[in-house]
């Protein structure tokens, strides 16, 4: 089997997570259970994922000229990310995370701080590397110029692009086409496609809208009919990270030739491990954790 070769273009920030037994409303202050600072943000989740389940992995992102930053520069290189093209921005706070656990669930406020530099002159940079690449991956913590960049920059070189739409904002139809996969929630969905029905929308993009359903698993369109990959039932912990851990398991199971549905199969077990761990990376199985429990 081939190492996969990814380049994950997007945040990398740091998680400030609070748990508490309830949620406060608007004006309410309620006492909580613990406080840890994570890195997170989604591309270095997606990162962090993908290295850790096999795939050669290197970062295009930034960070600040902060201990923040430094944290997360560390930790990419304790997981055997490559940090060739992430630079300090001068005078600029890495970007944070605030999550709140609380009721089996978790409410974030991401504050973008340096990701907001990767544009597209950064990303340029970076042109001969995802040249060699056998997939980019990208998500939505990076300005939308960038995302549409990028769409066009691996359309142009033949390199397969994994859009991650969350946060959730309209694409284009330009960067619907270029984008060889596109990996939203269901509520990304809705605002992506305008309402429409997600059968529908599933049969517009075969075999490239991928729809993540949280428990129920994920569901896509072959070309013939919908397929439904079930979820692996599991004691949920935390949330945070489920996502970008599926994106950044199947993505690598995808760049290795695995087929559609063995790689979702895949990416929805390393998902499923993720969330019984605290912190969006903490939970992120490796390789040969899913192997096995693939094999019972």
């Amino acid at each position: 089997m081939k190492k996969a070769k990814i380049a994950v273009i997007g945040s990398a920030s740091m998680d400030l997570v609070v748990s508490s037994q309830k949620r406060p409303q608007a004006g309410e202050t309620v006492l909580g259970d613990s406080f840890k600072t994570i890195p997170g943000g989604k591309g270095a989740n997606q990162a962090v994922a993908a290295a850790r389940l096999g795939a050669d992995v290197f970062m295009i992102g930034r960070v600040g000229d902060d201990s923040y930053g430094t944290n997360i520069l560390e930790n990419f290189k304790r997981n055997r990310v490559s940090t060739d093209y992430v630079e300090p921005v001068t005078g600029v706070e890495t970007g944070t995370a605030h999550i709140i656990l609380a009721e089996g669930d978790n409410s974030i406020v991401v504050v973008k701080g340096a990701n907001e530099y990767v544009t597209p002159a950064y990303v340029e940079k970076a042109v001969p590397l995802i040249s060699t690449c056998d997939l980019v991956m990208i998500q939505q913590e990076v300005p939308e110029e960038t995302v549409e960049y990028v769409a066009s920059i691996c359309k142009e070189l033949g390199i397969p692009l994994l859009l991650n739409p969350a946060p959730a904002r309209e694409l284009s139809e330009r960067v619907l086409e270029q984008a060889t996969y596109i990996t939203p929630n269901e509520h990304e969905s809705e605002i992506l496609f305008d309402g429409l029905p997600v059968s529908e929308a599933l049969k517009r993009f075969p075999n490239k809208l991928i729809l993540t359903e949280g428990a129920k698993g994920v569901r896509y369109f072959n070309g013939e009919s919908e397929i439904l990959v079930p979820a692996f039932p599991v004691k949920v912990v935390d949330t945070t990270g489920a996502g970008d851990t599926f994106n950044g398991a199947f993505g690598t199971a995808i760049a290795e030739g695995k087929r559609m549905e063995e790689s979702l199969q895949f990416a929805n077990l390393a998902a499923s491990i993720s969330v019984t761990g605290l912190g969006a990376q903490s939970g992120i199985p490796m390789r040969a954790e899913v192997e096995r429990r693939l094999a019972e």
